[in-house]
C-alpha cells in the first residue's frame, strides 16, 4: 500500500511539473489535489494514521534503542553496560530482542583482528 501511495505522488508530482499544458492545467490539478486532500474521509484516515503513529512511536524507540544498545555492545567488545540491563516485559522489547538476536547471529562472518590485512595487501609503504 505504501508503494501504491508513493508510485501515485511520484506520478503526480513528475506530471505536474513535466506537463506543458500551462498554468491552466496546473491550477486545474492543484485545486483538485486540495479538494482531495481536504475530503473529511481523507482527513479521518490522517487523524487514524496519526493517532496509530502516536501509539507507537514508544514502542519504535524503545526497539531501536535496545538495537543500538546491542550494536555498541558488539563493536566495543561487550564492554558497555547493555547486556545487563533487565529485560521488560512487553512483547514489543521480546520481539525486538529475538530480531536483534536473529540479526546478528545470520552474519556468520568473522572480523579480522585490529591491525591484520588480507593476504596479498600491502601496508601503502613500497
Amino acid at each position: 500500500m505504501k508503494g501504491k501511495i508513493l508510485f501515485l505522488t511520484g506520478l503526480g508530482l513528475g506530471y505536474v511539473l513535466g506537463t506543458r499544458a500551462g498554468r491552466e492545467r496546473y491550477e486545474q490539478i492543484k485545486t483538485s489535489a486540495q479538494r482531495l486532500w481536504n475530503d473529511p474521509r481523507v482527513q479521518r484516515q490522517v487523524d487514524t494514521v496519526g493517532d496509530f503513529v502516536k501509539d507507537k512511536a514508544p514502542e519504535v524507540v524503545e526497539f531501536v534503542s535496545d538495537g543500538a544498545k546491542k550494536v555498541a555492545a558488539q563493536v566495543t567488545g561487550g564492554k558497555s553496560g547493555a547486556s545487563k540491563s533487565a529485560p521488560k516485559s512487553t512483547t514489543a522489547s521480546t520481539t525486538a530482542a529475538s530480531s536483534t538476536a536473529k540479526a546478528g547471529s545470520s552474519t556468520g562472518t568473522k572480523s579480522p583482528a585490529a591491525g591484520s590485512r588480507p593476504a596479498g595487501s600491502s601496508s601503502g609503504t613500497s
